[in-house]
């Protein structure tokens, strides 16, 4: 397993980082499943000197990104609060995958496609300020589910499995789920 340590607009001191590699290495020899650590420390000019230091840790636990952020006013506060998110996380995660069924999709998936009155008004165009590239990979949506919870993410952009199509899953307003299958003509 590789633990990946960065920091944004600061210099990360050495202490830091000792720090973040002890705690991590608790987590490492508890957590076999895991391919990767990355750990982002930045630092924000907040008026509010007790969220200054962020700490965001994303685990790669093969095919599946766990994503946890905090905020604190020492680094080692923020890791104090995040590591146990994690490791909740982790455990969710794996007690999913051990209770998961072949065919069960989770509940609140709506297979209907979205109705006309839920269409968005034409808006101003925006500047594209970010863009992001990751792989896609086939996975049943049963797991695009799974992987969009587990990231806090309102849409999951995925293969689907069964079609082998590109699928878009998405949370709605009153917090069912939509999915997006495009007809390729």
């Amino acid at each position: 397993m590789d633990i990946i340590i960065g920091s944004k607009n600061m210099e990360l001191p050495e202490r830091a980082r000792a720090y973040i590699e002890k705690k991590l290495g608790k987590l490492k020899r508890r957590l076999d499943d895991i391919k990767e650590i990355r750990v982002d420390v930045s630092e924000e000019k907040t008026k509010a000197k007790k969220d200054r230091f962020i700490i965001r840790i994303v685990l790669d636990c093969h095919s599946t990104l766990l994503h946890t952020e905090e905020r604190g006013q020492t680094i080692q506060s923020a890791m104090d609060k995040a590591l146990p998110i994690t490791e909740r996380q982790f455990e969710r995660w794996k007690g999913k995958l051990e209770d998961r069924g072949k065919n069960a999709l989770p509940t609140g998936i709506a297979m209907s496609p979205p109705s006309e009155t839920e269409a968005a008004p034409p808006t101003e165009h925006k500047p594209i300020v970010k863009v992001k590239h990751f792989p896609i990979k086939p996975m049943p949506l049963e797991e695009a589910a799974d992987q969009m919870e587990l990231l806090n993410h309102d849409f999951f952009l995925f293969t689907n499995s069964e079609n082998n199509r590109v699928n878009l899953l998405y949370r709605r307003k009153d917090g069912d789920y939509g999915l997006i299958d495009p007809d390729s003509q």
